[in-house]
C-alpha cells in the first residue's frame, strides 16, 4: 500500500465520516480525498513528475497533512521538514534531499523567502494559507484544477525521506519505502487495542511520530484531531470533548500531564491506547500515569530508520496475571514485534546469548532502504546483515527488551561500565525529580566520573546530597553520580528529548561541577 491508500481505505468505509479535525473545522474523508486529487493534479500541472521529492514545512495543520497524501497520489516522495529546525538545517535538508517543490505555511514565509535564493533545485513554492510576493497561495495555485480522480504511476517504492536528528552532525536522509510503512502500520494494528472507529488526538508534531501513527487510524476510518501547538490544558479539554481513543506523548509531556490539576476532572474513559516513547520513561512516573490516566498506557520503541515498532508493550503487559502492576517490566521497551527479529550483538559482530548485554540489532521489513545518497553510512548501519541501532540492551527470559543505554553514552569509570539510563531511572525515582541527564566527564583518577543534572518537579524542593543519597541506596556507590547540579529547566530537542550532549558541554564550559 502507498500512503494515499490508507486515506482511500478509510474513505471506503464512509466518505462522510470526519477525517481531519482542528478547532471548529472538520474535513470529511470525501473532502480530504477531493483535496488530494486536486493537489496531485496541481503538482502534475506544475511539472513535478513521479519520483521527485516534495517537502512540506508547516506546524500541525489539516491541509498540510492532507498534502502528504496528495504527494503520494502524485507518486512523489514526501520530505517532512521539521518547523522547529534552525534555518541552516532546513536549507541543508531541502538541498541534500533534492527537493524540487515546497509547500509551506505562511508562518514560515519569512524563512522560505530567506532560503529560496540558495536553493536552485526548488522549482515550485506554494503557500498553504496566504498569497506571498514570491509564491501563490494553495487556493490560487489550484484555481481551475478539478478533483477528478488522479493517481500517478509510481516509479519506485520510496515513500518518504525524513531526516535524522542531526545532533552528531548534518542530518541524514532516511529512505522509508511504502513497504516499511506498511509493516509499521501492520505491527501497530496487530500489537495494540483498536475497537470501533478510533479518534486519535495528535499533539505531537505530524512531521514526527504523530504523523506516522495516524496511518493505522485512517485505515480504520478513524478521526485525527489535530492540535496546532502543544498545550496540556487544551489536550485534556480535547481528549474529553472528542472522546479520544488513541494518542501519543513523549515522557516529558506525560510528566506534565500527570501533574496537571485538570487531569482528575477529565473524562478519559474512551481512551484505549495512550502511546509513550521517543525517550526512556521513569518507571515510577509510568506507574503514576497508569494510576491517574488508566490501564491504557502502551509503549513503543523505534527509530527513524525502523519507525516506531521495533518493540511494543500492549497495555495489558503493564500488569501481572493477578492484575497488579508489573513493576519489574515497567522499565522495559516491550517485546519485539511479530514481524521483527531482535538480537544483541558484540563489537565483533557476534550474536550474544539471551540475557547478555550488547548492541540491539534488528532484521525486518520495517528497516529503512538506506540513507539517501550515503552508501558509506548505509553500509555502517547494516553491516553483518543486521540493522545496528546504536542502543545497548538485553532480552529477559520473557522476551522483554530492556534498553540500558545508547552505546555512545556508556560511562567507563574505574574499569566499570555504568549505563547512564540506569542511573537516570534511579534519579527519577526520587519524588522531587522531574527530569534528568547523566553523563561522564574526564577524571584523572577514574578515567571518567559519573555526573548528573536534574530538574525538579514544580513546587518540589530537594538538595543534591538528599537526591544522591537516595540513588546510592538504590544502585550502590559505583553508579551514583560523583557530582550533581539542579537546573530550573533542561534543554530539549525538537521532539522533547533531553539534550545530554548540550548539557555536558555546558557543564564542561562552566568548569568543575559542584558536588551537590
Amino acid at each position: 500500500m502507498r500512503l494515499v491508500d490508507y486515506l482511500d481505505k478509510g474513505a471506503s468505509l464512509g466518505g462522510e465520516a470526519p477525517c481531519l479535525t482542528m478547532g471548529d473545522t472538520s474535513l470529511s474523508y470525501g473532502e480530504v480525498q477531493a483535496l488530494t486529487h486536486r493537489i496531485a493534479r496541481g503538482l502534475d500541472r506544475s511539472g513535478i513528475t513521479p519520483g521527485e521529492h516534495v517537502a512540506i514545512l508547516s506546524g500541525n495543520d489539516p491541509v498540510a497533512f492532507a498534502s502528504v497524501f496528495a504527494i503520494s497520489r502524485a507518486a512523489c516522495v514526501w520530505c517532512p521538514i521539521n518547523p522547529r529546525n534552525e534555518a541552516a538545517e532546513n536549507a541543508f535538508v531541502l538541498d541534500a534531499f533534492d527537493c524540487v517543490a515546497l509547500i509551506f505555511h505562511s508562518k514560515f514565509a519569512g524563512l522560505v523567502d530567506e532560503l529560496r535564493a540558495s536553493l536552485p533545485k526548488l522549482r515550485l513554492l506554494v503557500c498553504l494559507d496566504a498569497l506571498q510576493p514570491f509564491a501563490p497561495s494553495l487556493a490560487q495555485w489550484l484555481d481551475g484544477v478539478d478533483d477528478a480522480p488522479f493517481n500517478a504511476v509510481p516509479v519506485s517504492d520510496l515513500a518518504m525521506i525524513p531526516g535524522t536528528g542531526g545532533t552528531t552532525g548534518s542530518p541524514k536522509g532516511v529512505m522509508l519505502s511504502n513497504q516499511n510503512l506498511e509493516t509499521m502500520t501492520a505491527l501497530t494494528l496487530m500489537g495494540y487495542p483498536f475497537e470501533g472507529r478510533p479518534v486519535y488526538l495528535a499533539m505531537a508534531p505530524l512531521t514526527h511520530a504523530a504523523g506516522v501513527l495516524a496511518f493505522p487510524i485512517l485505515v480504520l476510518g478513524g478521526e485525527v484531531v489535530i492540535m496546532p501547538y502543544p498545550d496540556i490544558g487544551m489536550f485534556l479539554t480535547l481528549a474529553g470533548q472528542h472522546r479520544a481513543t488513541h494518542t501519543f506523548l513523549p515522557p516529558t509531556l506525560i510528566y506534565m500531564l500527570i501533574d496537571h490539576p485538570a487531569l482528575a476532572e477529565t473524562d478519559l474513559s474512551a481512551m484505549q491506547c495512550f502511546w509513550y516513547g521517543a525517550a526512556p520513561i521513569s518507571a515510577a512516573r509510568l506507574e503514576e500515569a497508569i494510576d491517574k490516566i488508566g490501564p491504557v498506557m502502551a509503549q513503543l520503541f523505534g527509530q527513524t530508520e525502523a519507525p516506531m515498532m521495533i518493540s511494543m508493550m500492549h497495555p495489558r503487559d503493564h500488569f501481572n496475571k493477578d492484575g497488579s502492576i508489573a513493576r519489574h517490566r515497567l522499565s522495559s521497551a516491550g517485546r519485539p514485534g511479530p514481524l521483527v527479529q531482535v538480537e544483541m550483538m558484540d563489537a565483533g559482530g557476534k550474536l550474544l546469548p539471551r540475557g547478555e548485554r550488547g548492541e540491539i540489532v534488528v532484521r525486518s521489513r520495517l528497516v529503512m532502504d538506506g540513507y539517501y545518497k550515503d552508501p558509506q553510512a548505509t553500509r555502517a548501519a547494516s553491516r553483518d546483515g543486521w540493522h545496528r541501532t546504536g542502543d545497548i540492551g538485553y532480552l529477559d527470559p520473557d522476551n522483554f527488551l530492556f534498553i540500558v543505554d545508547r552505546a555512545k553514552d556508556m560511562i567507563i569509570t574505574g574499569g566499570f561500565n555504568v549505563y547512564s539510563a540506569e542511573v537516570e531511572q534511579a534519579l527519577l525515582r526520587h519524588p522531587a525529580v522531574q527530569d534528568c541527564a547523566v553523563f561522564g566527564l574526564p577524571d584523572p583518577k577514574w578515567g571518567e566520573r559519573v555526573c548528573a543534572v536534574v530538574q525538579l518537579r514544580q513546587g518540589q524542593s530537594a538538595d543534591g546530597d538528599e537526591i544522591l543519597a537516595s540513588v546510592k541506596a538504590g544502585i550502590g556507590s559505583v553508579k551514583t553520580p560523583k557530582s550533581i547540579e539542579i537546573w530550573p529547566d533542561l534543554p530539549r530537542s525538537k521532539v522533547g528529548k533531553v539534550l545530554k550532549r548540550e548539557i555536558r558541554a555546558q557543564v564542561l564550559a562552566a568548569g568543575k561541577p559542584s558536588d551537590g
